[in-house]
């Protein structure tokens, strides 16, 4: 469950007691605060092993998604599928807004959809960042059990995933809506015989692990799961019940009788899970699947995955019942009931290898480095592997800015300086694709023009959809226009651009947006916090906002004084002619710019200043 909607003494006993068994706790969609991930001491080691990268992308940084074996992209959730997901205000306490890099009493959004995932291909692109992101670690695709999953996991598969991941409907958050608990999704069994059955006919199951969760809760479902071709197995409600949970369903309350689904402080202390609890129950839950493989004439596990041959469908004495699961138990072909080979993720042809080591000796030694090449369109995450390896190497410590400075001319691929960390810079003169920015954490990316080029750059196209996805930190300078969904989930990165597509600033959590030029529709819908300077002549904002609560206002002093500042550092870095206009002019110019901000986010703010 994610951190956030169990407290910090449940997720800290769950992951406690799987890091003792040699097992894998998952922290959720919430991140994960950075004091877990120390490991010195095998007995209380607090880390999760699998991370999970959501649609919310709530404290997706470097640093996070290093300190994992594991990384998790959760499509859905078994309990409630493609419905996404809020945390109330009165939830989001101190150290849960410091987590997900958000305002604390300021609700967050989990957006249905992943911004940038609307095909396989988009998918493939995702592993291939979160795999730059941590080159040691595999990457699982969370799946919800549904008609057609097989064709699903077929494509996931060729998306180059680790893992695939078939979550039951069963299983999932104590705060799901009843319709969904009731009439969303499919037991494990099918998705999973399902999915098993189509990778294998398709030659893929060989390629992956699959793996299964929703409401396992004896050694007697793990056989089951592993004869339907499963290989690895969630539990999560179990060790909640074990851990004191008493299934009230008021998770979304913030009421926990048992102080487990709560951020309450006084609720808390009413927690008496103790990791010894979950380590009997995994223990009880071995020993009855060793029975079971006595039974079946098995030694181990893995001589059991994917012959469904061991299974019969028990009779029935209703004669009316005409249910039919003879197509649970077809049989594939042995070199197809589970993994056999590892995913080629493409690494070695990535662009970084021309500059990594000595960008990561110079960030060890505290040498300045800088590096100039060419990029082109097939160079894609440029600058994500050498950020996550300078984020491991230093670990806590961070750089000051532009100690790594890489610069690029030509047409970048998607995802560039993908969860670039501090200090790391990126500078590209010319042009480039998708995702550009994507989970910044606290990295530099500035795009300007090919010197050569002739064209105005406020008027035209120079970097694709989805900028600054899920930013935690950072700055990205763009001059000229962006696609759509610029800043989606934006939680704490200053982003700059001249011009942008629909939905720009979308489900905002913090930082700071200006948009130069013109906007497309949809504006800030989403938003709970952050701030957006919109350029606005024409006073047309109330065309393009979504509907919500804003505060729309002109600048005031501190306003004027921190955008100006944004704009000359953002002149100096990209040429922008355009805002060197408008600073030229700016005693009359500041008046046709406005301050977006959400009523909610506005009141914290006033409220923590003593306003």
């Amino acid at each position: 469950m994610s951190y956030g909607s169990i407290s910090e003494e449940a997720h800290t006993t769950l992951a406690v007691a799987m890091n003792r068994l040699g097992a894998k706790s998952n922290t959720g969609e919430g991140g994960e605060d950075e004091e877990r991930f120390d490991t010195s001491n095998p007995r209380e080691n607090t880390r999760s092993a699998i991370k999970q990268v959501a649609s919310g992308r709530f404290g997706v940084t470097s640093r996070y998604l290093v300190n994992a074996d594991d990384l998790q992209i959760k499509i859905a959730q078994g309990a409630k599928p493609g419905e996404g997901g809020q945390l109330p205000g009165s939830k989001v306490y101190s150290w849960i807004a410091k987590t997900r890099h958000s305002t604390t009493g300021v609700g967050l959004i989990s957006p249905p959809p992943h911004h940038d995932i609307y095909s396989i291909e988009d998918l493939k692109q995702l592993i291939y960042d979160l795999k730059c992101a941590n080159d040691e670690a595999r990457v699982h695709v969370k799946l919800v059990s549904e008609q057609g999953v097989g064709t699903i996991a077929a494509g996931v598969a060729k998306a180059h995933a680790d893992v695939i991941l078939i979550s039951g409907h069963d299983g999932g958050t104590g705060a799901a809506p009843l319709t969904s608990l009731k009439h969303a999704g499919t037991p494990w069994e099918l998705g999973l015989a399902e999915a098993h059955q189509t990778l294998a006919a398709n030659g893929l199951r060989s390629r992956v692990v699959l793996q299964t969760d929703g409401q396992l809760k004896t050694g007697r479902d793990v056989i089951i799961a592993a004869l339907l071709g499963a290989e690895e197995f969630g539990f999560a409600t179990a060790p909640l019940v074990v851990s004191g949970c008493v299934m009230m369903r008021v998770c979304h309350l913030d009421t926990c009788p048992v102080g487990i689904a709560t951020q309450n402080p006084i609720l808390r202390e009413r927690f008496t899970g103790k990791p010894e609890f979950v380590e009997n129950f995994f223990e009880f839950i071995a020993q009855e699947v060793r029975e079971y493989l006595a039974l079946l004439g098995a030694r181990t596990l893995d001589e059991l995955i994917g012959d469904v041959s061991k299974l019969a469908v028990a009779p029935l004495d209703d004669p009316t019942n005409d249910l039919d699961l003879s197509a649970l138990l077809v049989l594939v072909e042995p070199d197809q009931r589970r993994q056999g080979m590892k995913q080629d993720h493409g690494l070695e042809g990535a662009l970084d290898w021309a500059f990594l080591s000595q960008a990561v000796r110079a960030a060890t030694t505290g040498t300045p480095f800088r590096y100039a090449t060419a990029v082109r369109n097939v160079n894609r995450a440029v600058g994500t592997l050498t950020g996550s390896a300078i984020t491991r190497a230093l670990g806590e410590r961070t750089l000051c800015d532009d100690h790594v400075q890489i610069d690029l001319k030509g047409s970048a691929g998607q995802s560039l300086g993908a969860f670039i960390p501090a200090g790391v810079t990126l500078r590209l003169s010319g042009d480039t694709n998708d995702y550009a920015g994507k989970g910044l954490s606290g990295g530099r990316i500035v795009i300007r023009p090919d010197d050569e080029a002739t064209f105005a750059s406020d008027e035209n196209i120079i970097a694709g959809n989805v900028i600054g996805y899920g930013a935690t930190s950072g700055e990205i300078f763009i001059s000229g226009v962006v696609g759509e969904r610029c800043a989606v989930r934006n939680s704490g990165a200053t982003i700059i651009v001249e011009g942008t597509g629909d939905h720009a600033g979308e489900y905002m959590t913090g930082g700071v947006v200006v948009i130069l030029g013109n906007v497309g529709r949809n504006l800030v819908a989403g938003m709970s916090g952050g701030t957006l300077y919109l350029y606005d002549p024409d006073e047309r904002v109330h065309d393009h906002l979504s509907a919500g609560v804003y505060e729309i206002e002109l600048l005031e002093s501190d306003d004027d004084e921190r955008l100006r500042s944004l704009l000359e550092r953002f002149r100096d870095e990209t040429g922008s002619k355009k805002a060197a206009r408008l600073l030229d002019e700016w005693r009359s110019e500041r008046m046709n710019f406005v301050r977006i901000e959400t009523s909610e986010y506005q009141r914290i703010r006033d409220e923590a200043k003593g306003g």
